[in-house]
């Protein structure tokens, strides 16, 4: 669609010009050259034109409406200066004559000249400005609403999806190409670890694109030959853009360029269910903790728990109550110690039994099957020599 209006724009401009010169009066006097020559410059005004169109292919609104803004401002500007020469040139009687021709040359430069101070001016202030008119609005501060901008490791864990999904997110989801390009570096990695990842981003991309609850865009930002984080950033304060991201790095850099940062690990710990001291779990021991003694193992959300005098319990599940709960970057560790067993209870059952001793003053009452009466010590002895 863009290829055929900048050829229609090509075209109707040629037409425009060789109709109007053809339909002129004086058309003879400067014969078929000058014909020629108007067509070709018509052609070079539109080839420069499109050079300059297809040279910023990121243009912003606000960018294009300052410009207009700052040249109507500077023609009106200059048709008041104009104005300002004529009555000084009309007192002074110097609007006759060569003086004339000093008088439009210089009402021309400085038509030039405020045009390109007012664009100047509105293109380095517009922050400054506020404009009632929708999409016009200059000093866009950034709030609740504002985009969000995904890195890879956002996109690779999966959670802001199902967030999405579950209609918790409603501002605008922004993908950065060069994020694309991280996550196909990984599909091509030689490490099948990397290339699951990149796969699971790219798929996540994929699905979110095509949801009816979201709004994710992928967007080309001109900031090659930098490092990722880097381009995110400033991607994100050029454009007052929030980050959503899993890595702490980043989020620390975000902070310190003043860009607001949604840690997903912080959001994850803050829709879990409060976990306070003093409380029984459940939880299945997997493997053996770092300390004698300890179990380790998850709950449902993947929190770790350590459980003192879990080792015992590898491989099955054990009463447990929370001792200590250590919040981190990465998430929230656990800690619990095994509760005893109840009297009653299966496990007291198991454990008494096991220590129960034998009493071995009626072992002799009944042969053992397969070998000889045992007796006790003291049926065994004879009467006799008592």
């Amino acid at each position: 669609m863009l290829f055929a209006v900048r050829l229609i724009f090509v075209v109707l401009l040629v037409v425009v010009v060789t109709v109007t010169v053809a339909s002129s009066r004086s058309i003879e006097e400067f014969g078929p050259p000058f014909v020629v020559g108007l067509v070709v410059a018509s052609v070079g005004v539109g080839v420069v034109v499109l050079l300059l169109d297809v040279l910023t292919p990121n243009k912003k609104l606000t960018s294009v409406v300052g410009v207009y803004l700052g040249i109507c401002l500077g023609l009106v500007a200059a048709v008041a200066f104009g104005s300002l020469i004529d009555i000084v040139a009309r007192a002074w009687d110097i609007a006759q004559g060569p003086a004339q021709v000093y008088l439009s040359l210089t009402k021309i430069i400085i038509g030039i000249v405020l045009c390109y101070l007012a664009t100047s001016i509105v293109l380095t202030t517009k922050d400054d400005f506020r404009m009632v008119i929708p999409y016009v609005q200059f000093d866009r501060k950034p709030d609740q609403y504002a985009p969000v901008l995904l890195d890879s490791s956002s996109l690779i864990d999966g959670r802001l999806e199902a967030l999405a999904s579950a209609g918790l997110v409603d501002a605008h989801l922004v993908v950065p190409r060069f994020i694309l390009d991280e996550l196909q570096a990984l599909c091509d990695s030689e490490d099948r670890h990397k290339r699951a990842r990149g796969r699971r981003g790219l798929d996540a991309v994929s699905r979110m694109q095509t949801s009816p609850r979201m709004d994710l865009r992928v967007q080309d930002v001109p900031l090659d030959g930098r490092g990722a984080d880097r381009m995110l950033v400033e991607c994100a304060a050029r454009d007052h853009l929030r980050i959503a991201t899993c890595d702490a790095g980043l989020q620390r850099v975000a902070q310190i360029s003043g860009v607001q940062v949604i840690n997903l690990h912080e959001v994850s710990a803050a829709l879990r269910p409060p976990i306070q001291q003093g409380e029984p779990i459940t939880v299945t021991v997997t493997r053996a903790g770092e300390q004698p003694g300890q179990g380790v193992g998850h709950l449902p959300d993947g929190t770790m728990v350590v459980v003192d005098g879990g080792a015992a319990y590898i491989g099955s599940e054990a009463a447990c109550t929370i001792t200590n709960v250590l919040q981190t970057q990465t998430g929230r560790i656990i800690f619990s110690r095994v509760d005893p067993p109840q009297s009653g209870s299966a496990a007291s059952m198991g454990a008494a039994a096991t220590a129960q001793e034998i009493d071995a003053s009626h072992v002799g009452d009944a042969p053992l099957r397969g070998g000889p009466v045992r007796t006790s010590s003291a049926s065994s002895r004879n009467p006799r020599r008592a």
